[in-house]
Formats: C-alpha cells, structure tokens, sequence
C-alpha cells in the first residue's frame, strides 16, 4: 500500500488535522475506539492501511502525529470523542508555547522539540511498507505551525529525499488576522515551503467564512464549521488512495501533473457540492453541476480570485457512481468556454479521476485543485504588509532575541517577492511568444 504519514502542529493544524480524521474514520467505518463498525467491510477496509495501522485485535490506529509547543490543544485532542482514537506516544507537546514568534518555534523552543517529534515521525516511516510521502496542516501567521511546520518539513526533506512532501498550510487572510505579527511569521515560512515542500495547498479562513455565509448559509459560523470544509476537501483528495476506483490518482502524479515549475506549487483548493441545508433537494448532482460549481470563484478556499490570473493546471477529483466520459467531456467545455483563464501554452492542462465511493450522505462530489498564478494576491498582500512594518523596523526585537539575522527577513522577502513576479511572468506569456535561449532553463 502506498502509505501516507500525517502530522499536524500548532493549534490550527491540530484543530483541521482531527477533523480531519473524524471524517475519514466516518468514511472508512471506524469508529471512535478504532473498532470496525461499516457495512461494507471490503470496500471500507481494503486500503485503510494507507491512513491507518493495524493493532492487535483488529484495532484501526491513524498513522498521525500530533505537535505543539504548548500543552492545550493537544490535552484537548486526547480528551475528546476522539482522543482514544490516536496512538498515546504519538503526542508530543512543550510546555512554553511559541507566542506567535516564528523565531521561537523554528530556532529555539521547536529545535528543542523537534527531535522527539522526528523519531516519532521516523517509527511511523519504519512501519510503512511503501511510504508515498507526508502530509502536514498547519498555519502560517502564528508560530509553532510556522516555524515550527516548517523546520519539521526542512528536517523530513533532509533525510527522506525522494517522498512526497505535501502541507494544507492556512494563509493569513485579507480581513480575518489573529496576530499583529502574521506577515512576518508568514513571509519568513513561505520562504521556507518553496524551497521544502512538494505541493502547498493554500487555505484561509476569510474565504472559508465567506463560503459558510453565502453558500452554506450559516449565519455565525464556528471554527468547527471551517474546519468541516477543509477537512472535506483533504478527504477528497485523498480518496482514489482509499478506495478503489476507475482512474487512480496519489500525491506523486498530482505533483507531475500539476507543477509545471518547481517553484510554483502553490494551489488553490475547491469543493462541490456545497448547498444550504434548505435548498438542497433543489439541486441536481451531476457532473456538469458539480463542473460548474467546482470552477466558481465562490468556492475557492483562498481569498483570491481565478479570474484575476490563469489556470497553469487544474486537478479534478470526482467521488461516485459518474461516468468518466461524461468527465472529460465537461472538462473540456470547461477550458473550452473559458480559454482565455487557461494557459495556451500548456494544452489539456485538466488531470482528472474518478473514485467509486462517494463521501457519506451523497450520491457524487468532487474536489478540485488549481495552480492558478492567481494566487500571487495572497503573497502580494502579505508582502505588503511586511514591507511596512519591516520598514520601519517594527517587532524585530523579538526574532532578534531569539537569534535571528535581518538578513534572514530580507532574503525572505526578496524570495516572496521573485515568487509574484515568476507568476505574473507566467501568467503574460502566450504560446505566440519566442522562447529565446535567454528564457531561464535548468541547470541540469
């Protein structure tokens, strides 16, 4: 089996990353003791092991490893419905917290912790037979799922080259920031994920709020109800691995199909069908509607919006009983109403498959990702709110107290910055333009 280690850090990470499990365990028919209690015991059981180990006496673990620099969130995990779920070991917490400090969790208290959290990542790699890659939610405006997500993607790069290194990382939003300090803490850590990461899928709570409001029609939406959303989509992605299906799909082809640069792996991420509760059975759930709300701006879970920029790629992952042609070809209506958000330069840039099983309560659903140059906004608008603050040389007593360079805030800023202009330079070429010897090419 293909295998899939889980890690979450920090509060956020911890919060999707259990709501992630809950629905996958509801999906697979485990329950909250780990004991199997589904109907359909082939279909749920024969590729559980991609997400899960098996204990003695036909007990599911998940294969998940929970970090944070203080002791909250994690006692919360383990004393909840769920907590009897997880491996006991596999919990690993400091005791001072991170205070929104990037510095703290990536230099000081993480590089202190991280070792522990490494072995425990390394025992789960053991066990694996054929371990595809990692995948880590965590957040980027605080400290401990920044600096320290990061420094744990940097350490698991070093000593497993060859996997596949994949996080659901929460961008700060444009109106929604918990900390004064969020375009630092970030700007430091996507300058870290660039470099270390395979795939990036880019969420944020401002356009997880604005899906709950206008789609969902949820008037006070809670974290819980954001979290569902994310963990809905982790779900989607990940099903052609657990369960069978027509067309396959794992981390390792999204990224060849997906990246067509190696900096550029940064997605947005969408899932169909999102309704009210009230209007519900006023939608049909077919292919094409499933289509056309996947591509809508309003069910992107980055506040940026496609139609500003163009699809590199796109990914589509359809859930049920859906004819595959019937996929392709409203794949193909779909780039071909709308060529001029698609690169001409890349042509069928669609990957698609198909999964038998659909998620619980629903006849089909789809998850959809894009690598649209789009998403510059989010790193244009961080950008700019670093620049002011790093102007005037705001808040850097803190990192600095902790070890930090200046020069370390300024080369993350110069590399954010080369990153918008790759994806402005990306999104101007057309396939009419020359491709002289001075274009950038590989130092093979």
């Amino acid at each position: 089996m293909r295998e899939i280690v889980h890690i979450q850090a920090g509060q956020c990470g911890n919060q999707i990353g259990s709501m992630f499990w809950e629905t996958i365990s509801a999906e697979h028919g485990i329950d909250p003791s780990g004991k199997f209690v589904g109907s359909d015991r082939v279909q749920q059981l024969e590729r559980a092991n991609v997400y899960y180990n098996e204990a003695e006496g036909g007990r599911y673990v998940p294969r998940a490893v929970m970090m944070d620099l203080e002791p909250g969130v994690v006692e919360t995990i383990r004393s909840s419905k769920f907590g009897q779920l997880y491996r006991p070991d596999n919990f690993v917490h400091g005791q001072s917290g991170a205070g929104n400090n990037w510095a703290k969790g990536h230099y000081t208290e993480g590089a202190e912790l991280i070792d522990q959290v490494l072995d425990v990542v390394r025992r789960e790699a053991e066990n694996c037979d054929c371990l595809q890659g990692f995948q880590i939610s965590h957040s980027l405006g605080g400290g401990t799922g920044s600096g320290m997500g990061t420094l744990l993607v940097s350490k698991i790069r070093e000593e497993f080259p060859d996997r596949m290194m994949c996080t659901y990382s929460v961008m700060p939003s444009p109106k929604v920031s918990d900390t004064v300090v969020e375009p630092y803490n970030a700007t430091l850590a996507i300058h870290q994920l660039v470099e270390n990461a395979d795939a990036v899928f880019a969420i944020d709570n401002e356009a997880l709020y604005d899906i709950c409001n206008k789609t969902l029609k949820l008037a006070n939406p809670s974290y819980s109800d954001l979290n569902k959303l994310v963990a809905g989509v982790m779900s989607g992605i990940t099903c052609s691995l657990r369960f069978p299906g027509q067309l396959n799909a794992d981390l390792r082809k999204l990224a060849v199909n997906l990246i067509p640069f190696p900096r550029l792996h940064f997605f947005m991420i969408g899932y169909a069908p999102l309704t009210s509760v009230g209007s519900q059975e006023y939608r049909a759930s077919n292919v094409h509607e499933l289509t056309q709300q996947m591509f809508d701006s309003g069910n992107m879970m980055a506040a940026c919006d496609p139609r500003h920029g163009r699809y590199l790629t796109a990914a589509a992952y359809f859930r049920g009983k859906v004819s595959t042609k019937e996929v392709e070809d409203q794949m193909l209506n779909m780039q071909n109403k709308n060529s001029s958000y698609f690169v001409d330069w890349i042509p069928n840039n669609i990957k698609t498959s198909v999964c038998d099983i659909a998620p619980e309560g629903q006849k089909c659903s789809a998850a959809f990702i894009g690598n649209s140059t789009a998403i510059q906004e989010i790193f244009k608008r961080v950008g700019d709110q670093f620049t002011l603050m790093f102007r005037r040389k705001a808040f850097l007593h803190w990192y600095a107290g902790e070890g930090m360079d200046e020069m370390e805030f300024s080369e993350a800023e110069s590399n954010m910055n080369d990153l918008v202009s790759e994806y402005q330079q990306y999104q101007e070429a057309s396939a009419r333009d020359d491709v002289g010897d001075d274009e950038e090419g590989y130092d093979m």
